[in-house]
């Protein structure tokens, strides 16, 4: 039995996963109607599994997706949305999602779904297998790899806690080009701050 949180603004959708996963004897540990909720919830209750929707009040569904990974990289997210899977589905499962569901589809397609997701596989729509199947989101290694020398001296200093003025001493450069340096970074790692940078560093062991 695993440990579900229910994210959508339509009550009647919420009753329907709730009574298909009263059926699979899974436990719905929440309910949120809107994003900033849910990311909260999920903060404090750690489910197994966020079943989500993309189109949510507050916060969107991509930008939860986006704070439930950093909360818990084991937490597994299945979208499920009237958006087309065509527009969609990549975005979603890019972001980190491991399946995409339209609320088209018959219940069964959502428990294949659950069933598969919770095991660790991918569910994508029938209509996305072909080309979903030679995709494979970019990693964290894939990241570091893409970094030049210099870009990894930066991170690694960065990560050290040191200000721009004692990388650029370190490194021999002005303060100017180690902001640039960090900027590089910030794009090429998908991160908005200097600590998302060390916790990157440091949760790859670049420190």
């Amino acid at each position: 039995m695993s440990r579900v949180l229910i994210v959508d603004d339509h009550p009647v959708i919420r009753l329907a996963v709730k009574l298909l996963l009263n059926q699979l004897s899974h436990e719905i540990v929440a309910e949120s109607d809107n994003g900033v909720e849910a990311v909260q919830v999920a903060r404090d209750l750690r489910p197994d599994l966020v079943i989500l929707d993309i189109d949510i009040p507050k916060l969107d569904g991509l930008e939860v997706i986006k704070r439930l990974k950093a909360i818990d990289l084991s937490m597994r997210i299945l979208i499920l949305t009237s958006h087309s899977a065509n527009q969609f589905a990549m975005r979603c499962l890019s972001a980190g999602a491991l399946g995409f569901v339209t609320k088209g589809e018959k219940l069964d397609e959502l428990e294949y779904a659950i069933k598969a997701v919770l095991n660790g596989y991918q569910h994508i729509p029938r209509e996305l297998t072909i080309s979903v199947q030679a995709y494979k989101p970019e990693t964290e290694e894939d990241k570091i790899e893409k970094l030049s020398n210099r870009e990894m001296a930066v991170l690694r200093l960065i990560a050290k806690g040191m200000t721009n003025k004692e990388i650029g001493d370190d490194l021999m450069l002005s303060n100017k080009t180690i902001s640039t340096y960090k900027s590089r970074l910030m794009e090429k790692l998908e991160a908005e701050t200097t600590l998302d940078l060390a916790e990157f560093a440091k949760r790859n062991k670049l420190d």
